[in-house]
């Protein structure tokens, strides 16, 4: 029974390794992938002989850690509050309306902020700002507003997603835990503070080290698109990922892109381990593995 699994592990996970090689490599298409020149670690240097190098990757790693720590706290709040709400009906419409933005493509969601933040017509500028006597404020021009404004972006495309992982843990608690607390004379309060989030712990710790092992990843279509790619924003919204795309866009080297690509798997891969031996320490129990 384990066979079709494994042989599509195999094929898509395993025999992809292969093109490792090419961040070794400078590719040259006519002689192919094992034909092509080694020259070793010429493509890393890439990533890190410009003066761009420090200010992608502090802006990749803080956003993620933002991103993460924010996503977990919403997201379990919500679950939360979903889990409490005594109309089921209700309960169903909120969990599908949080839901829907994690489908949405990047492009939909960049026009949707733009109908917010343009300066034209957006609404917080012809709207709010107007109705305030305020000037408008141009968004777009302004780096120092997004390191706000996309962590708001993000918990609202993903926290219905991670909302639901964590509701879904938390319907699966035995219903006796709470009956004798109940008993007991505990309150609402209690019981989430000493059944349901210390049950929920091993979920939250799991959900945590797996985006701490994409921390060096960043949502392409995010910095991509929501900026619409506006040169004013690249001090706060340049990260790794767009950084690579630019650059290959204008070099055309796949050596390069490939190399960002393995020097972000092999981080986030140090990161899990080191974080997942952090977790055992403190509670083996809650630990990945």
């Amino acid at each position: 029974m384990m066979l079709p699994t494994i042989a599509l592990v195999i094929i898509n996970n395993y025999l992809p390794m292969f093109g490792i090689l090419i961040a070794f490599k400078k590719i040259n298409y006519e002689q192919g992938i094992l034909g092509s020149p080694w020259i070793g670690f010429e493509n890393f240097k890439f990533l890190f002989a410009t003066t761009d190098a420090w200010n992608i990757t502090r802006n990749t790693m803080l956003y993620n850690i933002v991103f993460i720590a924010t996503n977990l706290v919403l997201a379990v709040a919500f679950a939360l509050m979903l889990n409490e709400m005594r109309s089921r009906v209700l309960a169903k419409f909120f969990q599908s309306a949080m839901f829907l933005p994690y489908f949405l493509s990047a492009v939909v969601i960049s026009y949707l902020v733009f109908a917010m933040l343009g300066e034209e017509h957006g609404f917080i500028n012809n709207v709010l700002l107007k109705s305030l006597g305020l000037d408008p404020i141009s968004w777009y021009a302004k780096p120092e507003a997004w390191p706000i404004l996309l962590p708001i972006i993000n918990a609202w495309k993903n926290v219905g997603y991670f909302s639901v992982v964590y509701l879904a843990a938390i319907v699966g608690i035995e219903e006796e835990y709470y009956e004798a607390a109940l008993i007991d004379g505990a309150s609402k309060w209690k019981q989430m503070t000493s059944i349901t989030l210390p049950l929920l712990m091993p979920v939250m710790v799991i959900m945590t080290l797996l985006q701490i092992g994409r921390i060096f990843y960043a949502d392409f279509g995010l910095f991509f698109q929501v900026t619409l790619d506006t040169g004013a924003l690249y001090p706060t919204t340049n990260v790794i990922d767009t950084y690579v795309y630019r650059s290959f866009m204008v070099m055309g080297d796949i050596g390069m892109s490939s190399a960002a690509g393995l020097y972000q798997s092999a981080i986030g891969l140090v990161l899990v381990f080191a974080s997942n031996f952090i977790v055992k320490k403190i509670n083996r129990d809650n630990a990945l593995f």
